[in-house]
């Protein structure tokens, strides 16, 4: 990534900086300010965790920028890929583009939309793979459901092939745990089939993982919860209920 001409070299670094000086060591968790952006195509602003950052490569290209590491000043975008793809069609997109890198030449590649997919599915293939190494996922149909019951599961999902049997057995385990039976609360089903996790996990045949709601894992939901949401949204497979469930459950575990 290049940095345009006249920019300093990373704003969003001195932007995160001043925000964490205004909350002081001092503070707890909940009275810190979370940085924001501001999506470039609708002008809401955001938690920047929420958001995809934009770079432009050494090239020219405007290119997905998930981890937000790219030196230089950045666009954010907080939209679906369906309404990215329109505004790529209608122009809308370039001419945002332009003022958030004050006219530095750039060339927006067709497959944006895709490659933006691309990096935010693998950023959460990355994530729940970091989390498998540290020890705070969970696997197994039988180990899930012990772990549920005993109300140490801060997070449940299935893969997108998992029977309907099995997501409602965990499913059932996880309310009792919860203490919420009668909820009708579910597990997540994941964009992504058992194959695919089971290369992100580098085990056989995952169809169904948790997170645990003991020591780490409670940071740990809320890491995977937010690399999930974000995936789920661009895609246009979040509901509002499951955008909720996730946050509420994150922010209990690392409160409770």
């Amino acid at each position: 990534m290049r940095t345009p001409p006249n920019e300093r070299l990373t704003p969003d670094i001195a932007e995160d900086a001043e925000a964490r000086s205004t909350s002081g060591p001092g503070k707890s968790c909940a009275n810190r300010k979370e940085p924001e952006r501001r999506c470039i195509l609708t002008g809401d602003h955001a938690a920047r965790a929420s958001l995809m950052r934009l770079a432009i490569s050494p090239d020219g290209d405007v290119l997905p920028d998930p981890g937000a590491k790219a030196p230089g000043r950045g666009a954010w975008i907080g939209v679906s890929r369906t309404q990215l793809e329109e505004a790529l069609a209608k122009g809308h997109l370039k001419g945002a583009l332009a003022r958030a890198f004050k006219g530095a030449p750039l060339r927006i590649p067709d497959q944006l939309p895709q490659m933006i997919e691309d990096a935010l599915t693998r950023s959460f293939r990355d994530r729940l793979g970091l989390e498998m190494r540290a020890g705070h996922l969970l696997l197994g149909s039988d180990r899930i459901a012990e772990q549920a019951r005993a109300g140490r599961v801060a997070l449940l999902m299935h893969a997108s092939d998992a029977s309907e049997d099995g997501r409602k057995k965990l499913d059932q385990a996880w309310r009792v745990g919860r203490e919420a039976e009668g909820s009708g609360e579910r597990g997540t089903v994941l964009p992504l089939d058992r194959a695919a996790l089971s290369v992100a996990l580098g085990r056989d045949n995952v169809v169904h993982l948790g997170v645990s709601g003991q020591g780490g894992g409670r940071m740990a939901a809320q890491r995977v919860a937010s690399s999930l949401v974000r995936l789920q949204k661009f895609i246009g497979t979040e509901t509002r209920e499951e955008s909720d469930g996730c946050a509420q459950d994150a922010h209990a575990d690392t409160t409770n």
